[in-house]
């Protein structure tokens, strides 16, 4: 089984809100871009929650949105032994020092942990810090079956108040 390397995060110093995943799938690490694998609803959620089509525009596009409208983005884990894409395949986790996340981005308001095991882990690891808000989210992994994506938008529309922009008129 091999080790699989994260991201690095993507924030700048007026980031209010953060979303953590897991890891990122083989996809993504294979093309270096969070949310790469076209089945994963992450760019129709986001763009959903600030009022953007992000799914039509390229990845450096989308990117200098979600810095505009002040959200971050990182991983939970640094680092695991994994076959594949899947959070239940993840062995051997490190970590990422997301308790330093309030230290390196004054600004940060909130923290929108999307899926299950981003939840139990961020929320485990930053329980009682103070300043934050922490908001478990559904997966934006089309294998979370469970959940329609009207019911994902529904819970993932909570990170609106934290915007630093104000969202467009429709």
């Amino acid at each position: 089984m091999s080790v699989k390397y994260g991201l690095a995060a993507i924030a700048d110093t007026s980031t209010r809100l953060f979303i953590l995943g897991s890891l990122p799938g083989e996809r993504s690490l294979g093309e270096q871009r969070y949310y790469a694998h076209p089945t994963n609803q992450f760019w129709r959620l986001v763009g959903l929650v600030i009022g953007e089509n992000l799914q039509g525009l390229d990845y450096g596009d989308r990117l200098a949105l979600l810095c505009k409208y002040g959200i971050g983005l990182w991983d939970v884990v640094g680092a695991a032994r994994r076959e594949g894409s899947g959070d239940h395949a993840i062995h051997d986790a490190t970590h990422n020092d997301i308790g330093g996340l309030k230290r390196d981005y004054p600004l940060l308001r909130a923290i929108g942990f999307n899926g299950g095991l981003a939840s139990r882990e961020g929320l485990r690891l930053l329980s009682g810090a103070p300043g934050l808000t922490l908001i478990p989210l559904p997966s934006s992994s089309a294998a979370n079956a469970r959940m329609s994506f009207e019911q994902k938008a529904k819970a993932w529309t909570e990170l609106r108040r934290f915007l630093t922009l104000p969202l467009k008129e429709s």
